[in-house]
């Protein structure tokens, strides 16, 4: 891991270069790859979503996306081909476009984003943004289960007690109340918010068998959903046990909404602080 991040790392910074009023820029069909991307044409389309991304941000597009033509050899002549000039902040929403949970985006986002590129500070925001990830899967995840659960007779009160179950067989007789208490979490807070990357993977894995069974099984009411859930939830923690985890033991982590909010505090430097292309040069 180390090792292709920091070998990414320096390629990144190879591939770095200014033009004439001193912006600093990459070349599209140079860091696509690094991007994750293997084709020209799946990347095009990364673009796309990014320059759009930019248009809804308020930014204009041709200051950080410079469409330039090339001429590359086939072996037979010379044709011109298509690339961009791409400022920081464009090659940080590409990857804003993307997949967090492919390494290459996750570093590709921490590369662009932070002031410095060192690569401790870089891997430190590659581990926040897989938790990110990690936790906004998981909301996805409970919010399926949830409709699942409504659909099937649950009340709000019930599903609450469906997950306060749920947790108690994953952390081993503590519920979720008990885990707050046990972490340092206030009342009000969601649990899922301060747990490490890990126990909120496995209470994903759990909520998505159990979704998947109540439609498989065809599973109605709380009781049923609930022995379902809780199965679920301890099998989860066997295999955790199994691997020398105990996920109630697992310390707490930053809140994942404090890590969101300097996420987004960090793209909006980025932007402030981006010289993007003149509106008026030539190709």
């Amino acid at each position: 891991m180390e090792e292709s991040i920091e070998r990414n790392r320096l390629y990144l910074d190879d591939c770095a270069r200014r033009d004439d009023d001193g912006v600093e820029y990459w070349l599209a069909r140079e860091i696509m790859k690094p991007l994750g991307y293997a084709r020209w044409e799946n990347f095009s389309e990364a673009l796309k979503r990014a320059m759009l991304s930019c248009e809804t941000a308020e930014v204009p597009v041709a200051a950080h996306f410079r469409e330039v033509t090339k001429m590359v050899d086939t072996g037979v002549a010379k044709r011109p081909i298509v690339d961009y000039w791409l400022t920081r902040y464009a090659c940080y929403l590409i990857a804003q476009n993307g997949d967090v949970r492919k390494p290459e985006i996750a570093l590709a986002q921490a590369y662009f984003a932070v002031k410095t590129r060192e690569r401790e500070v870089i891997e430190q925001r590659i581990t926040e943004l897989q938790r990110l990830s990690a936790r906004q899967t998981l909301t996805e995840t409970d919010r399926r289960l949830a409709g699942l659960a409504f659909e099937r007779g649950v009340d709000s009160q019930g599903f609450a007690a469906i997950q306060s179950m749920g947790d108690r067989a994953l952390f081993g007789g503590s519920d979720t109340r008990a885990m707050k208490k046990r972490l340092g979490v206030s009342p009000k807070q969601p649990l899922a918010d301060h747990l490490s990357t890990v126990a909120i993977n496995a209470k994903n894995l759990a909520a998505s068998m159990t979704s998947y069974n109540i439609e498989h099984k065809d599973l109605h009411g709380r009781s049923q959903i609930q022995v379902e859930h809780v199965d679920n939830n301890r099998g989860v923690r066997d295999v955790l046990l199994e691997r020398g985890i105990k996920p109630e033991a697992l310390p707490a982590e930053e809140d994942t909404k404090k890590i969101a909010r300097r996420v987004k505090a960090d793209e909006r430097k980025l932007l402030k602080g981006e010289k993007g292309f003149s509106q008026n040069c030539e190709d």
